[in-house]
């Protein structure tokens, strides 16, 4: 990625502004390319890659065998596969830099139709936020001068830092650790209970690697942490605090390193409250008011020899010290992300594999086209190797490093034959399920991921605009709806943008963004059941016991019972493959589509199903006597009634068909088809128009009706039935006449009677006429439904 809105660009390029001398050579480097070795060549082009190898702290499961998602870990440290434990790993991994489109991700989620709560969760996750980068001078244990860089939102409080906090696996703590005892100005609290910094930072670090980044990071857990026994300084009053290392700093969110402002942030004021550390207010709090502050308010001791922030406002504040710390090289504004790089290596068999090989360097090489695809080899066994879930130390063993005859090849690169060792990590589901969508426009061609002239007719940026969008936005392109889970809304939706966004900027594709039109279906939910452990068990196997507190038992075992999402992570997914059996795919999709409004979650309930079957069993006896197998329908016209109620449920099928209102469409079809049941003979005019609308829901059945009727041709070429609003309209309806709010009669007159014809009519029916020989005040007219006489 090149440039600060991170457009991808072929890598020649790069190598070639290096090797010309137009860019220069990361972190001061004054050696030519054309000097550097291929390792170190490597290693700078790492640096801008796309696709990258990195040693980061990754989720090691033992019990598994293989490396997590952060997504894939839950919230008490454990694998959502399996609930084993999930430690902490320094590995070398295949990244992706997703990080450099976090802006276009950001600031394109304006172009597309998706919900605002998605738009949301993912501008939350991307996680962009305007700061300062601040350089606290450190000294070593050993002597030697440190610097430790931090992000901050609130620069304008830097007065009240009073002391930092490093995540375990920062770079520096080894540095700032000293080998011999505690120094002077430890205070009991900080040491943990060990005798010197090593062994309480060692002991530390180990506990911190048994848990997860979600773990770390719950707001409720109690503060834990110890002293490194180095200090820092305070870069705008010289102030000397002291540099802890806790988990609730993770390495992988901005540096790995914060200051700690506890008037200000509740975790820092919790912290600071229980290691006994100086709390210095620096915005002024509403009177009364307890614990940390981080809103707004006069900014309060803030000032040193050449700055005063007191009296100003935090808006003012932070301009005005950002300027200062950038004057003197002690800060910079800058802009940071939550988002980091993804992860992309597993350690599983079943995975596309990396088209790398290494060279006796470690140097990475991209296996030319002319050798692709890459397929998996034959293999014994599968499953990645595991370990005994408790022992962190374990290292992950892919199941590709056992074939060795498949890793270790020979193969001749364009200098030569030489040997080569292939990546043995696979890449994980999301590799296929990122671009899935622009291979089914194209899905047979050999050439191309997809023809250009296929993309642009499906998913091509248009000349409309974007529902929602700000006016004069362009049109992204993309799918023109995608219906899917909100589950994915951080996960595979954002993958997908980030996969569609390279594609473009390479110019494989003509749309920006990968889904125009995103809906959110809720979920269907089902009873799911629990062990004493809190692990799922099959709901299929689970039996109602009322010997037990419970009241349910799994293999003689009590569960406990719960609602939850139908899926394969709590056991209670439903086979579609009974229900077909029993009642067939047509049954199943309309009880489906008929549980309520699409974006709500539903419960399951197999026992409402015999409404959805009854309707198709209703509507096949109305096309195909059920005594004769004959087709019993009629070709004579439409009376009034049966007219207008067709008319009038096309024109409500086709919006809540356009709308995704499936459950009120299946409702209108069924109170037609009950119509239609109840006439002494089904019409032809009628029957077919119902037909089409109900192939949307059940295809089967509805091809073969029309099939039944006569038609040759499949139904998917019929136009959708197209609603006459001449005939929607009713040719009489039924007037109230009242008296003094009381009605008195009732008549039938035509829906289109004038206001002044209905009066005269009204006020002429001898019932109305009994009770009004006092005379009459006044006439209220309603037409054509109401009159209301009120008598003198």
């Amino acid at each position: 990625p090149d440039g600060g809105r991170g457009r991808a660009r072929p890598i020649d390029e790069l190598i070639e502004s290096f090797a010309s001398g137009e860019r220069p050579l990361p972190k001061g480097e004054t050696r030519t390319w054309q000097e550097l070795s291929g390792v170190e060549r490597s290693a700078v082009l790492d640096e801008y890659r796309l696709a990258y190898t990195s040693h980061a702290p990754v989720n090691w499961a033992p019990g598994l065998g293989t490396v997590l998602a952060n997504e894939e870990v839950t919230a008490d440290g454990r694998s959502e596969r399996g609930n084993f434990p999930v430690f902490k790993a320094d590995l070398r991994q295949w990244m992706m830099r997703i990080t450099s489109y976090a802006d276009r991700l950001a600031d394109d989620l304006d172009r597309v139709d998706w919900p605002d709560k998605v738009k949301a969760m993912q501008r939350n996750w991307i996680g962009r936020s305007e700061g300062a980068a601040v350089t606290f001078p450190a000294q070593g244990a050993d002597g030697a001068d440190h610097e430790i860089e931090v992000f901050t939102t609130r620069p304008d409080t830097l007065f009240g830092a009073t002391f930092m906090v490093l995540a375990p696996e920062h770079p520096l703590v080894d540095a700032l650790v000293p080998q011999g005892g505690w120094p002077e100005g430890t205070k009991d609290a900080w040491t943990g209970g060990a005798d010197t910094p090593f062994a309480a930072v060692s002991a530390y670090r180990d506990a911190a690697g048994r848990k997860s980044d979600v773990e770390r990071q719950i707001e409720t857990k109690d503060k834990t942490g110890v002293f490194t026994g180095g200090w820092a300084t305070n870069p705008v009053n010289g102030a000397r605090i002291p540099v802890f290392v806790a988990d609730y700093v993770l390495m992988g969110y901005g540096t790995g390193a914060i200051m700690a402002v506890p008037s200000g942030d509740q975790r820092d004021f919790d912290y600071a409250t229980a290691f006994g550390l100086d709390i210095i207010p620096t915005v002024t709090a509403p009177e009364g008011h307890e614990g940390a502050w981080g809103g707004e308010g006069a900014i309060i001791n803030s000032s040193n020899d050449s700055i005063s922030l007191d009296g100003m406002s935090v808006a003012q504040a932070k301009p005005a010290i950002t300027t200062w710390l950038e004057e003197r090289g002690l800060g910079r504004g800058t802009v940071n992300y939550k988002l980091r790089d993804w992860l992309f290596s597993r350690q599983r068999y079943w995975g596309e594999p990396f088209p790398i090989v290494f060279d006796e360097d470690g140097v990475a090489h991209a296996v030319p086209e002319s050798m692709l695809p890459i397929e998996l080899p034959e293999v014994d066994d599968y499953s990645p190797r595991t370990f005994d879930p408790e022992d962190a130390s374990s290292e992950p063993e892919p199941p590709l490093g056992r074939a060795t005859e498949w890793v270790e090849v020979e193969l001749d690169l364009g200098d030569g034959p030489k040997r080569y060792r292939r990546e043995t990590n696979t890449m994980p589901n999301w590799a296929g399920s990122c671009w899935y969508y622009l291979r089914y426009l194209d899905p047979a061609n050999s050439e191309a991921l997809v023809d250009p002239a296929n993309e642009a007719y499906w998913v091509g940026p248009r000349d409309e605009p974007v529902a929602g969008a700000p006016a004069g936005t362009r049109d992204p392109g993309g799918v023109d709806l995608y219906i899917g889970g909100v589950e994915h809304a951080v996960l595979h939706l954002l993958y997908a943008r980030f996969w569609h966004k390279v594609l473009f900027d390479l110019g494989h594709v003509s749309s920006e963004e990968p889904f125009r039109k995103y809906f959110s279906q809720g979920y269907i939910q089902a009873h799911a059941y629990r062990d004493h452990r809190g692990q799922p068990v099959p709901a299929a196997e689970v039996v109602e016991d009322d010997a037990v507190e419970t009241g349910f038992t799994w293999q003689g075992q009590p569960v406990t019972q719960e609602y939850g999402k139908i899926g394969k992570s709590l056991k209670n997914a439903v086979s579609p493959d009974e229900m077909y059996e029993q009642f067939g795919a047509d049954t199943f999709r309309v009880y489906e589509m008929s549980l309520g409004p699409l974006e709500q979650s539903k419960p399951w309930e197999t026992r409402a199903v015999v409404g959805s079957q009854r309707f198709l069993q209703r509507l096949w006896r109305n096309v195909v006597d059920e005594e004769s197998g004959e087709v019993g329908v009629v070709d004579t016209a439409l009376d009034a009634d049966t007219e207008r109620l067709l008319h009038r449920t096309i024109a409500a099928v086709s919006e809540d068909y356009a709308t995704l209102g499936f459950n009120t469409a299946i409702a209108r079809l069924i109170e037609l088809n009950n119509a239609l049941t109840k006439l002494t003979s089904v019409p032809r005019a009628a029957i077919e128009p119902l037909v089409l609308m109900v192939a949307p829901v059940a295809p089967h059945l509805a091809e073969e009706l029309w099939s039944r009727l006569g038609h040759a041709e499949s139904l998917s070429a019929e136009p959708f039935p197209v609603a006459d609003e001449s005939k929607m309209v009713e040719s009489s309806v039924t007037c109230v006449i009242q008296v003094k709010g009381k009605v008195r009669d009732r008549v039938e007159v035509p829906a289109d009677i004038g206001e002044d014809e209905l009066r005269e009519l009204a006020l002429g029916r001898d019932k109305i006429q009994a009770v009004t020989e006092g005379g009459i005040r006044t006439v209220i007219v309603r037409a054509p439904k109401l009159v209301n006489v009120v008598p003198a």
